[in-house]
């Protein structure tokens, strides 16, 4: 008997044990998530930052496909035209996008008259976007312009000018570009031209010639960026050492990671950081992966080997022979895959370089072709790329300055130039081919 009522006593205890813990449990706050929420540090992040990309061909690549439809076509949604696009509207609010400055590449192998009619064009195809979708877009120029469209839940359509010869060595059309609201000018695009070396032509002046560091002062005193995507490393450090305000890199990547001249060397990362300039990411396969550099270029001697009119290639005035035979090449040799986070990997390469102030976003998109790193396939896709970078242990004060507050401060310190230089006298190009004697 005494051995039943103390296992009954024993039962009750257990019983009230039970009902006070659960008690608890509900009075108590719940337990942290083992996941943390990005999503919302990342939106509480863009409410006060807009989120910039140094760099977009969507114009050019309306330009080319469409012909005259650019001008009227319906730019909401493009996501299911046969031809792919990385951009549209719908596409640039999911992937939260604050202001984009616009790429208004003509080709450099045009003479320098047809690339300033062909850049009028397209400054005028990103006018003419805006104007057409008010509700989504704003014509903007300086980084208070940027803030404002921002709040106002537009994006801000900035222009930028994507090499030195669409100015035809004339400082006078620079000037026009700027009064139309470009707010860069990349000092040289594919090919070394009469004052700058490019970083894919061959060197013929080492860096910037005497009107090149004209064209880097006039470009400060305009308040437009000087941007040296694509330029040769002596033609960075001339413009880096002339330039009187902080440089851009609208879409280039870390050489020390992939060692293609389209990337920025961590010498020069170390001059930007001097300089106070920014490094914006290019998502470009060849510039972002090692492992695709060195495939494209054996793609490129594999379609020579097989066709390279007049005189050369197994296949020479075969094309359809030599289409199988790298379709049996490219099978054998398939493109390496690039990820999203290699090209975390090169924000946080130039972070840690030139320091976290100095690195922001440029896609390149609608400029590198249908091959993107997975992940990054469309302008919807920054919240994946940051969000990358939230959980390698990127602060959100980081975030925000990679996002967009890097690039406002450039704007702003070149602003602050402007101001300094503006009673100084407009430089006169020895190069001017409009006057006749």
């Amino acid at each position: 008997m005494e051995a039943l009522l103390t296992l009954r006593g024993t039962q009750a205890l257990r019983r009230t044990a039970l009902l006070f813990a659960a008690a608890s449990s509900l009075m108590a706050p719940p337990a942290p998530s083992a996941t943390p929420d990005y999503a919302t540090r990342l939106a509480k992040v863009l409410r006060t930052t807009p989120l910039i990309d140094g760099h977009n061909d969507w114009p050019e690549a309306l330009r080319e496909r469409e012909g005259d439809a650019r001008w009227t076509m319906d730019l909401t949604d493009l996501s299911q035209r046969p031809q792919r696009y990385n951009t549209d509207i719908q596409r640039l609010r999911k992937g939260q996008v604050g202001a984009q400055f616009w790429s208004v590449w003509v080709s450099a192998d045009l003479p320098g008259k047809d690339q300033v009619e062909q850049t009028l064009e397209q400054i005028d195809l990103v006018k003419s976007i805006a104007a057409r979708y008010p509700q989504a877009f704003a014509m903007v120029r300086t980084a208070e312009d940027v803030e404002r469209a921002y709040a106002s839940g537009r994006i801000g359509c900035l222009i930028g000018v994507e090499g030195g010869g669409q100015i035809d060595g004339n400082l006078s059309v620079l000037r026009t570009y700027a009064a139309l609201g470009a707010g860069y000018l990349t000092l040289t695009h594919s090919r070394t031209i009469e004052w700058a070396d490019s970083a894919t032509d061959n060197p013929k002046h080492q860096g910037l010639t005497d009107f090149g560091r004209e064209v880097v002062l006039e470009l400060n005193r305009l308040g437009m960026l000087v941007d040296l995507s694509h330029v040769s490393e002596a033609t960075m450090r001339d413009a880096l050492a002339v330039s009187k305000a902080p440089v851009i890199f609208s879409h280039s990547s870390a050489r020390a990671l992939v060692d293609h001249p389209r990337n920025v060397s961590d010498i020069v990362l170390k001059l930007v950081h001097e300089n106070g300039g920014v490094v914006m990411v290019n998502y470009a396969p060849a510039y972002v992966s090692n492992a695709y550099r060195l495939w494209s270029a054996d793609l490129s001697a594999e379609k020579t080997r097989l066709n390279a009119p007049p005189f050369g290639g197994i296949d020479i005035g075969q094309p359809e022979k030599a289409a199988a035979d790298l379709a049996l090449w490219l099978k054998a040799h398939p493109a390496p895959r690039v990820t999203l986070s290699e090209v975390a990997d090169h924000i946080e390469h130039i972070a840690k370089v030139a320091g976290v102030d100095h690195v922001g976003l440029g896609s390149d998109f609608d400029g590198v072709g249908e091959t993107l790193p997975s992940g990054l396939k469309d302008v919807a896709t920054y919240p994946a790329l940051l969000t990358e970078l939230m959980r390698r242990g990127w602060s959100d004060a980081d975030i925000a300055k990679l996002a967009g507050g890097n690039v406002l401060r450039v704007m702003k310190a070149a602003e602050q130039a402007k101001a300094r230089l503006t009673l100084s006298n407009p430089a006169f190009s020895p190069m001017n081919k409009s006057i006749k004697r």
